[in-house]
């Protein structure tokens, strides 16, 4: 893999019985991008971060932002400012990519 250039981003999504396995793309001090892939009932609790993009490559579910709840379907793509709480709930398998820097 180029750091780059990912040519098939799914396939670099690890499942795990115990939750969420993120997995870097790359990591740098100044930026981060990661595949997270979900089992269907897994979730993310709700936690304050950096400010970070998630853009949804395969699944539904749910994500909460703040106080909003926003249905996430491929090609979805959320926002989240720093400091917001965030979290998701999967209803089928995900596979999200993510990213956040300063």
């Amino acid at each position: 893999m180029s750091e780059i250039y990912v040519s098939n981003t799914k396939s670099k999504a690890v499942f795990a019985a115990d939750g969420p396995m993120p997995q870097f793309i790359l990591d740098t001090p100044q930026f981060k991008a990661l595949v997270v892939g979900l089992e269907p009932g897994q979730q993310i609790p709700l936690h304050p971060g950096e400010a970070a993009m998630y853009h949804f490559l395969e699944g539904e579910g749910l994500m909460t932002v703040g106080e909003e709840t926003f249905a996430i379907q491929p090609g979805a793509t959320v926002l989240v400012p720093a400091g917001v709480p965030r979290g998701m709930n999967a209803k089928t398998r995900i596979i999200f990519l993510g990213a956040k820097g300063e």
